[in-house]
C-alpha cells in the first residue's frame, strides 16, 4: 500500500517510539551556503520494518545518498527525526555519533584494506571481541557470502564480485541493526551486477538483516527490495511494497 509521504498520520509517528525498524519522520536535510540555507531533503517520511530490504530509487542529485549519510550520522537533521528500533538517532536537538548507531555501511568503493587478507578485512570491526569469538564470527560471515575457501586471499587477488562480498561480510560481522548500501553495484559490469544483486539480496534475507539501498537502476531496485520509494528533487514521491518479481 502506498503512503502519502506528506500526510503521515500522527499515530504512526507515535508508534515509531517503540516500533522495530527504521523510521524517518518529517525529515529535513539542508546545507548552509553564502546565499542561505539550501534544502536537499524535505518532509521525508518512511518506515522500513525490521528484517526488510528497502530501496530509495532516483537520479543523481535527488537527495537519496544524503538520506543515507544522515541515517549513518554524517549529516545533521535540520528538522524531523530518524529512529532505529525505537531509539532516537537524529533530531534538531539530538545527534547520536556514527560509531554508536549500530549501522553498517557498504559503498560503491569497497574500501577493503589492501594489506589485509579477506578474513582480516572481515575481522577489522570485531577488534573488541575475544580472539575465539572473532575467528568464529569471521568464519560464519565468509561462509554466509560463499568465500570460505578464499579467506587468505588479498583484495588484489579477488574479482570485483568477490571483493564486494568481502565488503558485505565485513559490514555484517558486527551484527548491525541496519545496513546501508549506497550504489554498491555501480562499479561492476552489467552481467556481474545482475548476478550480485540477487546474491546480495539472498545473503541479506538469510541473515534476517534490515537494509536500505540507494540506486538509480530501477531493475536493481525491483530485483532486490521489499519496498521501494522514488525520490525526486529532495522529496519521497511514494513508499510502497515492491511488486513480486
Amino acid at each position: 500500500m502506498t503512503t502519502d509521504p506528506h500526510h503521515l498520520p500522527l499515530p504512526q509517528h507515535a508508534a515509531a517510539l517503540t516500533a522495530d525498524g527504521l523510521w524517518l519522520h518529517a525529515l529535513q536535510l539542508a546545507y548552509d551556503t553564502p546565499r542561505g540555507l539550501h534544502t536537499v531533503v524535505d518532509g521525508m517520511h518512511l518506515h522500513l520494518p525490521q528484517g526488510r530490504i528497502g530501496c530509495l530509487l532516483g537520479p543523481s542529485g535527488c537527495g537519496k545518498s544524503t538520506v543515507l549519510r544522515a541515517i549513518a550520522g554524517f549529516e545533521p537533521a535540520r528538522a524531523g527525526e530518524i529512529r532505529l528500533n525505537g531509539h532516537l538517532l537524529s533530531s534538531p536537538t539530538q545527534h547520536v555519533p556514527p560509531e554508536t548507531r549500530h549501522v553498517g555501511l557498504m559503498f560503491q568503493e569497497y574500501a577493503l584494506f589492501p594489506h589485509l587478507s579477506a578474513a582480516d578485512n572481515v575481522a577489522f570491526g570485531l577488534r573488541r571481541r575475544s580472539r575465539a569469538e572473532r575467528d568464529a564470527r569471521v568464519r560464519d560471515m565468509l561462509a554466509l557470502v560463499g568465500l570460505s575457501d578464499l579467506d587468505t586471499r588479498y583484495p588484489h587477488e579477488l574479482s570485483g564480485g568477490q571483493q564486494q562480498r568481502v565488503a558485505l561480510a565485513r559490514a555484517l560481522a558486527p551484527a548491525p541493526a541496519l545496513i546501508l548500501l549506497d550504489e554498491p553495484f555501480s562499479n561492476l559490469d552489467s552481467a556481474t551486477r545482475e548476478r550480485l544483486t540477487v546474491e546480495v539480496r539472498d545473503i541479506l534475507r538469510s541473515a534476517g538483516q534490515t537494509a536500505l539501498l540507494v540506486t538509480h537502476h530501477a531493475a536493481e531496485a525491483h530485483a532486490m527490495a521489499d519496498a521501494i520509494g522514488t525520490m525526486h528533487d529532495g522529496r519521497l514521491q511514494n513508499w510502497a511494497d515492491a511488486p513480486p518479481p
